[in-house]
Formats: structure tokens, sequence, C-alpha cells
């Protein structure tokens, strides 16, 4: 029972590497090589590992261990919007509060309100620029796998393949 538990144990690996092997470099990038001048397997396999390399001495980018892009951090802290809008609310509810009678308390509800909408308003501006500096690292990362992809389809193009 051992044995043959064994045996099964080694098949499934066997297996298992058959399907890495079988797995291109090109399929994991998501494209599609045709042997146009009737090279057999094991000729697209040497070439396109050739291609790999090559590709990468010539953009850096290594599509099986990409570099990680990072998005640059929006600074949050405080930068006075909030009091900035406090004065605003302030002057606003004094005017307001003459009106009706008692400017004081007008413009300590303005500078409330202006408060929180400073802060609002900063917490808005954050929230925008860190989204465009996300959309930008996606843009880079984006960016270096294309000019891989690029430099890999001239190589394996060279070598009498037809890529897309």
């Amino acid at each position: 029972m051992k044995k043959l538990n064994l045996i099964l144990f080694i098949g499934l690996i066997f297996c298992g590497l058959q399907q890495i092997k079988a797995q291109s470099i090109a399929k994991s990038l998501g494209m599609y090589i045709f042997p146009s001048n009737n090279q057999n397997q094991a000729t697209q396999d040497a070439d396109e590992a050739d291609c790999y390399k090559w590709a990468i001495n010539q953009t850096g980018y290594d599509p099986l261990n990409p570099p990680t892009v990072t998005a640059a951090e929006v600074d949050t802290s405080p930068d006075g919007a909030a009091v900035r809008g406090a004065a605003v609310g302030a002057a606003g509810g004094a005017a307001i509060g003459a009106i009706a009678g008692d400017a004081g308390d007008g413009a300590a509800i303005g500078a409330i309100v202006g408060g929180v909408r400073g802060r609002r308003a900063k917490r808005a501006q954050d929230a925008q620029q860190q989204q465009a500096n996300n959309n930008a690292a996606e843009a880079q990362a984006k960016a270096f796998e294309d000019d891989y992809k690029k430099a890999f389809s001239v190589c394996m193009e060279g070598k009498g393949y037809t890529i897309k």
C-alpha cells in the first residue's frame, strides 16, 4: 500500500511539472505565438527563453518579478484649511448675526460651520490627489509591461514567429 501511494505521489508531481513546463512565457504574458517557419515546440521554448532574457536586458523589466511601483503619498496633515474656513465663516456669520441682532452668536456659528467646511474641502482634495497618484503609478507599471512585451515581440518576430 505504501509503494502504491509513493508511486501515485511521484506521478502527481511529474504531471504537475509537465503542466508548469507547458505554460510558455508568452502565454503567461497573454500573448499568442505562431511558428511561421514550422519550428517545433522545443525550438519555440528555447527561442522564448532567449527572447525573455533579451527583452529583460533591453527594458530592465522582468515580468516574472515585476518591480513594485508605489504611488506617492499625499500629505494629509493639517494645513490651515479649517482655520481659513473658520475665519470666512465667522465673517459671514457676523454679518448675518448683525442683521438678526446678535453679531457674536452669528460669528461663532459661522466659524464652526466654516471650520467644518474647510476640513471637508481639505479631505476631498487629499483624496482626489491620492487617486491621481494611484492612477499614475498604475500607468507606470503598465508602461513597463507594455515596453517589455514590445521588446519580447520584436525578438520573437526576428526569430520567425507571428505574435499577437
